[in-house]
């Protein structure tokens, strides 16, 4: 799974989970010759990001290539079960990748369109946010 090698806060606030309007940067297709592009606002895990991996390499195979736009960075803090109130901020438990609207998540190439489509599809139900296939220009 994805995550930082060294972050320089170990914890972070979480943030309002609001719209923050659309992508600026990462929002069009420009390593591969297909892609998914997020619809909504959303946060995805590591392990999400693990599964539409595996999902893509298994349609690959040795044929394509597979980039991944979106990198798990921000940590999400979890208190241990039945701790009572007070007591802090719980330790970091896992990472997060924030995606806005029209954030290409997965580029990918080498392979044909049909096939390249079926892929992403498949990938797209690993993912929490909706998405949609995108071609490059």
């Amino acid at each position: 799974m994805l995550l930082p090698k060294k972050v320089l806060h170990r914890k972070w606030h979480k943030g309002r989970r609001r719209m923050l309007g659309v992508a600026t940067r990462a929002n069009s297709v420009a390593f591969g010759e297909y892609g998914i592009k997020s619809l909504d606002h959303g946060w995805i895990s590591s392990r999400q990001i693990e599964a539409a991996r595996r999902v893509l390499t298994r349609y690959v195979r040795k044929g394509g290539k597979i980039w991944i736009r979106v990198f798990p960075d921000k940590p999400i803090t979890k208190k241990g079960n039945e701790t009572p109130m007070g007591g802090g901020k719980g330790s970091p438990d896992h990472y997060i990748a924030v995606i806005k609207p029209g954030t290409v998540m997965f580029e990918i190439g080498g392979i044909p369109g049909d096939q390249a489509k079926e892929a992403m599809r498949m990938a797209g139900f690993k993912i929490g946010v909706r998405t949609k296939f995108v071609k490059k220009y």
